[in-house]
């Protein structure tokens, strides 16, 4: 009889403090004789699962995010023999470097609506298999057509997975934002650099052909598939614990936040600063990826060499974007830091212009300097919001804003450069096009979150 009082005292204490039963670990429970216990082997497992999950979503975040540029860099360090080997002239080869941030205008929009209803997991699970297929098919698919189609397929894949990387870190690491968003902007860092540096040398290596240099770039998101396996039926995207555990406080926020109507984006003024701030950052990152390797070719530097200077400029990205944003998620204003990132392009422009062969090392580095706009613009997108909804929404709405604003710069400057017969005008669109990009960074950097100016 005590012992059933004393399991019903502890049954009640726990309801009421917890408003459900608490961690498998901690759980009581009453025995004739000896009163209540702890369980201490199903809390160890429990632990044990926990870490596990956790550990796996890393790695899966971290493969992942290697995995968004690649198919990009590795087309700009062939461009030119794909031209050659397609028949491309230089405005449709301007077209085919447009055609990264229109996918992601277009497919980026849809990841929130989809993650909704599979889960985020699957989305992105789905997006690296639509990267590898879209990746081993273009470069056999015959015709520029073709090459056009499978592209975008493995740009859909990267698209929709640009959209939820700052949705999951929100989701899972709320408190850690600054520290994962820097860890997956440095592992998407490293793989466009490495795709830039070795796509030229695994090309030579496979025969002089670029079919299988572009090809070969296919194994690295299939090898990202695995990880994202055990993930791919979480719809709700909780904290990743084991199912037995109670829902984090973070989850139940969540799924509240979820249920509430949605904002109202557009008439947030931070929300659109942001959302033409990372256009303009998209705009000088997909010209640099799609032309500044035949910048440096056009100027005498040897095909591998430019090749090596483009990786320069991506490689920058690997320290700075694990360091930005630590730094931005400190500051109350981040408007500093988009001023730093802006002067250090126009220096790499003007040097790139009055002198590309002498001082092209230089030029690289400030210009990478400068890219590393993309992670501080990921960064904002998880301070400008205050819940995961709002992530998701805010995510969805500059992304695919900016990139809809990025598309005519490459394309432009596949134009320019045909009809002027050199990179001057160019060079002078990119470097008119970071004062704007200065300006908006620094609206969008002010302490403020998108809940407070978008009413519902």
């Amino acid at each position: 009889m005590a012992s059933d009082e004393t399991r019903t005292e502890i049954r009640t204490k726990t309801r009421t403090e917890a408003g459900t039963e608490t961690h498998a670990g901690t759980r009581t429970q009453g025995r004739a004789g000896d009163g209540a216990s702890e369980v201490p082997g199903e809390a160890s497992a429990t632990r044990a699962w926990t870490t596990w999950r956790t550990r796996l979503l890393i790695l899966a975040i971290v493969l992942a995010a290697v995995n968004l540029r690649p198919a990009i860099t590795s087309l700009g360090a062939l461009l030119e023999e794909v031209r050659d080997g397609l028949g491309m002239s230089g405005s449709i080869a301007g077209l085919l470097t447009s055609v990264p941030p229109l996918c992601f205008a277009v497919f980026g929009v849809t990841a929130p609506r989809l993650a909704r209803r599979f889960g985020p997991g699957a989305v992105v699970c789905a997006g690296m298999v639509a990267i590898t297929a879209g990746l081993l098919i273009r470069p056999y698919a015959g015709g520029t057509g073709g090459f056009l189609a499978a592209t975008a397929l493995a740009l859909m894949g990267i698209a929709v997975s640009n959209v939820l990387m700052p949705v999951i870190v929100k989701r899972y690491f709320p408190d850690r934002v600054g520290s994962m968003t820097g860890l997956y902007s440095m592992a998407l860092a490293f793989g466009t650099s490495v795709a830039a540096a070795a796509t030229v040398p695994l090309t030579d290596a496979l025969g002089g052909h670029w079919q299988p240099g572009l090809a070969v770039w296919a194994v690295l998101p299939a090898l990202a598939v695995l990880p994202w396996i055990p993930f791919v039926r979480n719809r709700k995207a909780p904290a990743p614990t084991a199912p037995s555990m109670p829902r984090p406080e973070g989850e139940r926020s969540a799924e509240k936040a979820a249920e509430q109507p949605p904002l109202r984006i557009t008439r947030s003024r931070t929300a659109w600063a942001l959302a033409v701030f990372f256009g303009l950052q998209a705009t000088a990152a997909y010209i640099t990826m799609g032309w500044m390797a035949q910048i440096f070719r056009d100027s005498g530097v040897s095909a591998g060499t430019a090749g090596l200077l483009l990786a320069v400029i991506m490689v920058m990205g690997v320290p700075l974007a694990f360091v930005i944003p630590r730094v931005a998620t400190r500051l109350p204003h981040q408007g500093p830091i988009v001023v730093v990132l802006g002067v250090c392009g126009l220096a790499g422009y003007a040097g790139l212009y009055f002198a590309p062969v002498g001082g092209a090392w230089a030029w690289a580095l400030l210009l990478g300097v400068s890219n590393c706009a993309f992670p501080l613009a990921l960064t904002m997108v998880g301070m400008r919001a205050r819940t995961g909804a709002g992530v998701a929404q805010l995510s969805a709405f500059a992304q695919s804003t900016g990139y809809l604003i990025s598309i005519p710069g490459p394309l432009l400057v596949g134009v320019l450069y045909q009809h002027s017969g050199g990179w001057g005008l160019p060079i002078a669109l990119m470097s008119a096009l970071m004062v704007p990009q200065i300006v908006v960074g620094v609206l969008a950097g002010r302490d403020r979150t998108v809940e407070d100016e978008a009413g519902r």
